[in-house]
């Protein structure tokens, strides 16, 4: 029974320290990781493709490549699945720490970082395309997933899943419009 209460301490003690080295609030510094890519710390998410994140010290805004979802804050009345999306962006990456992934572009001409995001081994423009989140938005040369993520958006308008279920045609807005925005 002693031996036990020795090893629960010590577990215990292994969890603590490991929850010292990832609180949100510490800095993370610019570190390119075996798998590519920069880790970042997720401070706000915007809406369903942007977020806030801290790098090198610094807050950046990621604007996902390959993807597009509904406009919370676009002239006055949201869009259609806007709430969904910005919620189901949280959930996944909200206070997190994600792996950012350069294409070809850095930044955007609003000065975004463009990157691919992952939450472990999520890929989470891939989850929100598969999900019915969002749509696929090709912006060249950024189009590494374009193929992978425009197959996931054929299942989902297939299967009318998430804003293709839930939106009448008039309230979304083709990919070449939002592409014209970018």
């Amino acid at each position: 029974m002693l031996k036990l209460i020795k090893v629960l301490l010590v577990l215990i003690l292994i969890g603590w320290i490991i929850s010292l080295n990832t609180q949100p609030n510490q800095k993370l510094e610019r570190v390119e990781i075996e798998s590519g890519g920069e880790l970042a710390h997720v401070t706000y998410v915007i809406d369903g493709d942007t977020i806030k994140v801290e790098l090198d010290g610094e807050v950046e805004t990621v604007r996902y490549i390959g993807i597009d979802t509904p406009e919370p804050y676009r002239e006055g009345e949201p869009e259609c699945f806007s709430k969904e999306a910005t919620s189901a962006n949280t959930e996944l990456v909200q206070g997190k720490i994600v792996r950012l992934v350069k294409d070809k572009e850095d930044r955007d001409r609003y000065g975004r970082l463009l990157r691919y995001v992952y939450v472990d081994e999520v890929f989470v423009n891939e989850v929100l395309v598969r999900d019915g989140f969002a749509e696929v938005m090709n912006i060249k040369p950024n189009t590494a997933h374009s193929a992978e993520f425009k197959k996931l958006e054929n299942i989902a308008r297939a299967g009318e899943i998430g804003v293709w279920g839930a939106c009448s045609k008039g309230d979304n807005k083709n990919s070449q419009d939002k592409a014209v925005r970018q």
